[in-house]
């Protein structure tokens, strides 16, 4: 048994070891405009000096293909550049608010390394095309109403082998949007006996299981990380990687087309009956409630902020689901970008408009915190801004130029003192 331990101990270190080398690339693609701060007013030309690296030493005769123009709609597309003086220069305008990309490959000894950047233009003018049906607000409440017809029955199963000296971690469970159908997540509740504000985690897009946010139960808040599919949050990822590319493959786009039966209608209505649950536990001080996401879960932030008044702020990172027609009149639109490139289908188009983050946050009446990146590829910075423009409500712009869809470590630092600094601690 002790050469087993020790041979298990020396193979994890060797694969941790292993898996340490392997950091960054030495290449990097640099596309850089001339200003500082990524934004232009409408009609301005911007600059963007191509260079690639090699070791942190300019690479001279690389080859390039490269595309530039209004994100999502390339307009000048060329492949195998030689950048002979190890640089290329390109100019861009766009004569209307949105966002101008200019987007690299570079070719080196047969590997492709990718590098972009993408400029605003005057961003706090883009407005959305989203259209607010007129039975909105009855929608919603009628759903709600609904659901709340059947009785949480909640579940708490506490994880032992989670616990901290400070905080009981539990995969908890309740009933959703009707009887059998179940919402599973992660709580966190501090030990000591007391009054506690609460913080609701909502995901985003994909199946994965969930750890709980004990770092901020830890500082004295009750936590709620919620998964979306209906199953346990405990299982292992090849588990949820099996579901993904099976049953729950392309779960974003089931009955699309009927607003009562798309998947989202369950999801959505599970974000606000997580509220319920928190505002059941004996610990929770009535006070305090966040919600906060990022891309899906920047949407269920916009949803569950919306649409029940017990929520008292929300923080988002690159928020999806927005502007979700706006593809239709040739702008930019948020993931999954139902119509980008499609035509458009009438049923999908009514159905869309239900779920369209830029109508969720016409509701929003509590603060809110946004941070999101320019080069972001996957939710347009256009559709970002077309719902963070369309906010009435208290909030704060945290742009972290340079990034993708993906934060920094100090983007997420700043997130979480955010929202700390709400509840208190």
């Amino acid at each position: 048994m002790k050469r087993l331990i020790s041979f298990l101990f020396m193979a994890l270190i060797c694969t941790l070891y292993i898996g340490a080398q392997i950091r960054g690339k030495e290449i990097s693609v640099m596309v850089t405009p001339d200003r500082e701060d990524w934004t232009y007013k409408t009609g301005e030309t911007a600059t963007f000096t191509i260079q690639v690296y090699k070791a942190q030493c300019l690479l001279k005769g690389a080859v390039i293909d490269y595309e530039q123009g209004e994100e999502m709609y390339p307009e000048v597309t060329k492949n195998n550049v030689t950048l002979k003086d190890g640089k290329l220069v390109l100019k861009g305008k766009l004569s209307k608010p949105g966002f101008y990309r200019v987007k690299v490959t570079a070719k080196v000894n047969g590997r492709n390394y990718d590098g972009m950047a993408t400029v605003a233009y005057s961003p706090e003018k883009i407005k959305p095309c989203a259209e607010m049906p007129s039975d909105f607000d009855a929608f919603w409440s009628n759903s709600l109403e609904e659901a709340r017809k059947t009785q949480l029955e909640p579940t708490m199963e506490i994880l032992p082998e989670r616990c901290t000296e400070k905080v009981n971690v539990y995969q908890v469970s309740f009933q959703n949007i009707r009887w059998g159908s179940r919402t599973y997540g992660i709580l966190c509740v501090p030990k000591a006996e007391g009054k506690y504000p609460a913080l609701l985690r909502v995901p985003g897009a994909g199946i994965r299981p969930y750890y709980g946010d004990v770092q901020t139960a830890e500082k004295g808040a009750i936590t709620l990380e919620i998964g979306i599919h209906g199953i346990p949050v405990t299982y292992t990822q090849d588990y949820y990687d099996k579901l993904f590319k099976g049953a729950l493959y392309n779960y974003w786009e089931s009955n699309s087309d009927d607003r009562d039966a798309f998947y989202y209608k369950r999801v959505f209505v599970g974000a606000v009956r997580a509220v319920d649950f928190i505002c059941s536990l004996p610990q929770f001080n009535g006070k305090q409630l966040g919600v906060s996401g990022s891309s899906q879960g920047g949407m269920l932030s916009f949803v569950t902020a919306a649409l029940d008044s017990r929520v008292t702020f929300y923080a988002v990172v690159h928020p999806a689901m927005c502007d979700h027609t706006a593809s239709l009149k040739k702008q930019p639109c948020g993931w999954p970008h139902y119509f980008y490139g499609k035509k458009a289908d009438e049923k999908k188009v009514a159905v869309s408009r239900y779920y369209d983050g830029v109508n969720f946050v016409r509701k929003i009446k509590v603060p809110g915190w946004f941070s999101f990146g320019y080069n972001d590829d996957v939710v347009a910075p256009t559709s970002m801004f077309a719902a963070y423009n369309t906010v009435s409500a208290p909030k704060e712009f945290k742009p972290y130029l340079q990034t993708g869809h993906y934060w920094y470590q100090e983007q997420y630092d700043e997130w979480n003192e955010w929202m700390w600094k709400q509840m208190g601690l």
